[in-house]
């Protein structure tokens, strides 16, 4: 069970080594993020944890790839119990963001309007990445729309609102 307090920033991975250290995939696009954790909150996984606090020894870059090396996990048998964790900080420990920037779960329940005629298309639901722009996920049947200027024109925040120039077809595309 997700708790909206906190935001998973990376999904830890297999054992490396002998020595407790755990693979991890990266959920940021910021990894110099990860420099600055000196403790993180480990959820799921093969072990089941729920909201269990782990001190981080060290976290490094190997190849592309996050390792972990927590307190306390000090061998493959130990590691191997977090694989599959989701690793979560407290959301006010997020990065800063630029502006016209946002995090993806803060827009989710967010309405897509059209911006000509303030028309509600439908509400964010999620979204999926393919290596281009972040797609939102619309609730109104299979609508995804691109999360880039030229289509989503405004978020207002303060509105819980998308203001959206739609290219033609695009909303009647998986119709």
């Amino acid at each position: 069970m997700n708790n909206p307090s906190q935001v998973t920033v990376a999904v830890l991975g297999r054992p490396r080594g002998n020595k407790g250290e755990l693979t991890a995939a990266s959920l940021s696009s910021r990894p110099e993020r990860f420099a600055s954790l000196t403790s993180v909150i480990l959820s799921g996984g093969d072990a089941g944890l729920h909201d269990q606090t782990f001190e981080v020894e060290e976290i490094w870059d190997h190849a592309g790839t996050l390792i972990f090396k927590f307190a306390g996990i000090d061998s493959i048998n130990d590691a191997e119990k977090l694989r599959g964790a989701d690793v979560r900080v407290p959301k006010e420990d997020r990065v800063q963001l630029e502006p016209g920037e946002y995090f993806h779960s803060d827009l989710l329940g967010f309405e897509m309007r059209d911006r000509a005629t303030d028309r509600v298309i439908g509400t964010v639901t999620g979204w999926e990445e393919f290596g281009g722009p972040a797609l939102l996920e619309i609730d109104c049947g299979r609508l995804l729309v691109p999360f880039v200027k030229a289509i989503c024109t405004e978020v207002l925040m303060d509105r819980q609102a998308i203001l959206v120039d739609l290219p033609e077809g695009l909303e009647t595309l998986n119709s």
